[in-house]
């Protein structure tokens, strides 16, 4: 190995007493990836952080050998870190929302990385910072970089951070969790930039619950369970044959390689889900031509959302997917009564909900029926009042259903049973909680007050594969147990086919496509879907065929092995 590569043998981490990581070892050489899987917990992202020098208070970090590009990692100083960081090793954090200061522009937050290690001068410096914008796919850099990450999607929040990551070219980049937020045709291109780390010859350290993009990407797999390695090889063999059952445990939970109407979580008896209502049910909501507009800090007035109309009927899934910025998220709110539209209108429960068309509706009209409509948020955590307990959080929901105290000890025992949490969990506060126990409290908040719609947005999208397996069961037992219709929105394509009857496609704010799921999957029409769908990453041995119809009388069919098009049949 030359002065860059990375080498680590016997690491142990320690936590008041508690191993969390005990005798891992690998090597990665300058042009290689390596990727650590593994469930919530199972050490993945503490290991990344201590090879930063940022495993956290009361760590204590052993290991035999840990070194790169020829520094003990062991024995640095902080200001020996301060130099290493950055230059020598870029890191992406997971949760772009907490990493980035939400008092400033993200393109500061890049600038700031340049400026600390006197990268370039005055004039130089924000020319770089467009470029790293463009480089990761940010449209409009120059409008992007002066907003603050709140005003920005997931996807833009991640993709900014992902350019402060590789500002100065560092020779490793260790990246957690990369592309959790994004769409596929946007983690189609970091995935490419990523890739060309590897192809200057620098090394990439993956953590990922999403095994076809470390499919993509890596050359060698290690598996992590509760700390340790229980397999670990080249990733064609780790992925295609593996050879431990909690390896195999984490393929099968992949929606993706899943026929709808079966369970991806392991559980006894029956494997398959009970059936949803026909698409004759009941219309619960209906949104018809809403439009809306904003003003950028540019001062120009952009149209985010374009004549989006769509009927959800009980008992079913209509799922919305797009690319970030596509509307989806601001088409959620316009349907919560949280914002108002520009034009159409949405009907709920046949009264008039929000819009413009009737007149508007106003909060205290909407109030009477708050209780039959709910959300999941995307991130659970920044949804709730850290000092609450689980109890409070659950009890503050039943206030607004009007559920009467003396009847709440017992309701809040029975939304953690019914969400399969254990009634201890209820004095426990959001941060003591795993990513999975979280989301579970979100829906379980969710349906507090009986409702019949439940907006999902990107519900399960930060959760590891065993985990999302396990929500999107909980989803579906719940559907079926509650008659509850969801709007799920979601940018994974294996999800949104798992779970939804029908699906919007949006892109620019706009429907280019609605059918049932099998059509839409099997049978795209537009363009721009069949370009959605040709983007997915697959796990190794996964082929599919996808038809492009309207080549009449022939169809052209474009089959794809392990994400990659080999032949094109007319």
């Amino acid at each position: 190995m030359n002065d860059k590569g990375l080498i680590v043998e016997g690491l142990s981490i320690e936590f008041a007493g508690q191993w969390v990581v005990r005798d891992l070892s690998f090597t990665l050489e300058p042009g290689k990836t390596l990727a650590l899987v593994g469930e919530s917990g199972s050490g993945k992202s503490v290991t990344a952080r201590s090879l930063i020098g940022l495993a956290g208070a009361g760590a204590r970090v052993t290991a035999r050998t840990l070194s790169y590009a020829g520094h003990d990692l062991l024995s640095l100083s902080e200001r020996g870190w301060r130099a290493l960081r950055g230059r020598g090793i870029g890191f992406v954090l997971q949760d772009a929302l907490v990493s980035l200061d939400p008092l400033r522009p993200v393109g500061k937050e890049i600038l700031e990385v340049l400026e600390t290690h006197r990268w370039g001068d005055r004039r130089s410096r924000p020319q770089r910072m467009l470029e790293l914008l463009t480089r990761v796919g940010v449209p409009e850099p120059q409008l992007r970089a002066r907003q603050r990450p709140d005003q920005l999607s997931g996807g833009l929040r991640q993709r900014a951070l992902i350019a402060s990551a590789l500002a100065l070219d560092p020779g490793l980049v260790i990246a957690d969790e990369p592309t959790t937020a994004l769409d596929a045709t946007v983690q189609a291109q970091i995935l490419q930039v990523l890739q060309a780390i590897k192809a200057r010859g620098d090394s990439l350290l993956i953590i990922s619950h999403d095994l076809a993009v470390v499919a993509q990407l890596v050359d060698e797999v290690l598996v992590l369970r509760h700390g340790e390695v229980v397999e670990q090889g080249p990733m064609r063999q780790v992925l295609r044959e593996p050879r431990h059952a909690y390896t195999r445990a984490l393929l099968d939970a992949v929606p993706a390689e899943h026929a709808r109407g079966t369970r991806l979580s392991p559980q006894q008896g029956a494997r398959t889900l009970a059936p949803r209502p026909g698409n004759d049910s009941p219309v619960l909501l209906r949104a018809s031509g809403l439009g809306k507009r904003y003003v950028g800090p540019d001062q120009q007035s952009r149209q985010v959302v374009d004549d989006v109309s769509f009927e959800l009927r009980a008992g079913r899934t209509l799922g919305i997917v797009g690319e970030s910025g596509s509307g989806k998220t601001t088409v959620a709110r316009i349907v919560l009564g949280l914002l108002q539209p520009d034009a159409g209108a949405v009907s709920f429960l046949n009264r008039p909900w929000a819009g413009v068309d009737d007149g508007r509706v106003e909060e205290r009209t909407r109030r009477l029926y708050r209780r039959d409509i709910s959300v999941i948020y995307q991130d659970p955590l920044s949804s709730f009042d850290p000092r609450w307990s689980v109890g409070q959080i659950l009890a503050d929901a039943l206030d607004v259903a009007k559920v009467p105290l003396a009847q709440q000890p017992a309701r809040i025992a029975q939304l953690l049973s019914q969400v399969r949490l254990p009634a201890e969990l209820a004095e426990r506060r959001p941060l003591q909680l795993s990513g999975g126990q979280r989301q579970r409290v979100a829906i379980a908040r969710a349906i507090a007050s009986n409702p019949k719609v439940i907006i999902c947005d990107e519900p399960v999208s930060a959760l590891d594969v065993s985990v999302q397996a396990q929500v999107l069961d909980l989803l579906a037992d719940l559907q079926a147990e509650l008659g509850l219709a969801y709007l799920f929105i979601s940018h994974d394509l294996g999800v949104i086919r798992h779970v939804s009857d029908e699906v919007l496609v949006m892109r620019h704010g706009r429907v280019v496509e609605s059918a049932p799921v099998e059509t839409l999957f099997h049978s795209p029409r537009h363009e721009y879907t069949q370009r959605l769908l040709g983007a997915v990453p697959r796990l190794p041995g996964s082929g599919i065929s996808l038809v492009v119809p309207p080549l009449e009388p022939e169809s052209a069919v474009l089959l794809f092995d392990e994400s990659r098009l080999w032949k094109i049949a007319i």
